[in-house]
């Protein structure tokens, strides 16, 4: 390993984070991990797999050590992955002193926006924590927690400034199901998981509203392109370096392929919910999962302003989660966009 990692953490226990949970132990590391409550705690120590999520998922007692008690997972790790959904990431991080949070090597495992915030968690700890960004690396797919635990052969992609921290965290998740590669585009890749949660809602909702393949692939198509104008724009606007990202790879284009024709996608069920008609409400009371790209949305609207960057079909799918749009009437507008 070229950089060591020391003990490390997760914090999360739903699906993607029993997933990373389940890569790290398959390699060989001791982890720690906090988890909601006590029941869940008590369940893990005694059944030796989450009651919840990936409930197929056996871990071998001694390779994790569950805790409701998040400094305990501070004080004893060195290294931090956060996979609790980005509506709770906040409320989570700032349970503790923001100093148990310095000299930490975070790893994002958050594929959304800080709905208090409107920031992506690296700006978030950079702005309110003064964390410094050598630090913090990103994981992003295309990977569905689903297939994680059936091994079947899936992509991380790990982002982060620091190129030895970066590959030192894509070698501790590399095995035989799960490849792995590097790069230094911690805002693109993020953004990237953002949109196209918010995108993958949409191809829901145009599932429910019988728009068959053929639209869907219009669709989806021009997601790309304003998820790579968003990108292009961004990055040439507020974070301009010499060495641009290639965002024609499966962090970008494959993850949003995948989120939005999976079966296992949940913004793609969200979607399709919306589509025949739940509510928001009714539909989250029904997943019981949150879904990333209902928060995203939002949080995209004030990003997209703030540094004056369109993002119409993204703006249409807020309209209908936010402004009550009917979704039937937003996809006769939306028609009219696309080409």
């Amino acid at each position: 390993m070229e950089k060591h990692l020391g003990q490390i953490g997760i914090i999360g226990n739903g699906s993607w984070g029993t997933a990373l949970a389940k890569i790290l132990t398959d390699n060989g590391l001791k982890i720690h991990w906090w988890v909601r409550n006590q029941e869940a705690v008590n369940f893990l120590k005694q059944r030796h797999h989450n009651p919840h999520y990936l409930t197929s998922v056996h871990f071998i007692p001694e390779t994790i050590l569950p805790t409701n008690d998040l400094t305990f997972v501070l004080n004893n790790c060195d290294t931090v992955i956060i996979a609790v959904p980005s509506a709770y990431a906040q409320g989570v991080i700032e349970q503790v002193e923001p100093g148990l949070w310095k000299d930490k090597n975070i790893i994002s495992a958050i594929k959304g926006i800080l709905p208090d915030a409107l920031l992506l968690l690296n700006d978030y700890l950079t702005e309110r924590l003064n964390f410094p960004l050598e630090k913090y690396v990103s994981i992003m797919g295309p990977c569905h927690a689903e297939e994680v635990a059936e091994e079947r052969l899936s992509y991380l992609t790990f982002s982060g400034l620091d190129d030895e921290l970066a590959h030192a965290v894509a070698i501790v998740f590399g095995n035989t199901y799960i490849h792995t590669s590097c790069n230094h585009d911690i805002w693109g890749a993020q953004f990237a998981a953002v949109l196209k949660n918010i995108y993958a809602i949409g191809a829901g909702i145009a599932r429910a509203l019988d728009y068959g393949d053929n639209f869907l692939s219009v669709y989806i198509t021009n997601c790309y392109r304003e998820m790579y104008h968003f990108l292009k724009a961004h990055f040439d606007k507020v974070h301009p370096s010499n060495e641009q990202p290639d965002f024609h790879t499966s962090a970008y284009l494959g993850d949003l392929l995948v989120t939005c024709y999976s079966l296992h996608s949940r913004n793609r069920t969200f979607g399709t919910m919306i589509g025949k008609g739940y509510t928001v409400k009714a539909t989250m009371l029904e997943m019981n999962m949150v879904a990333e790209g209902y928060y995203a949305s939002r949080g995209m609207q004030a990003i997209s302003k703030q540094f004056a960057i369109e993002i119409p079909i993204a703006t249409y799918i807020y309209r209908m989660l936010w402004e009550n749009l009917n979704p039937s009437e937003g996809f006769l507008e939306l028609e009219q966009l696309l080409s």
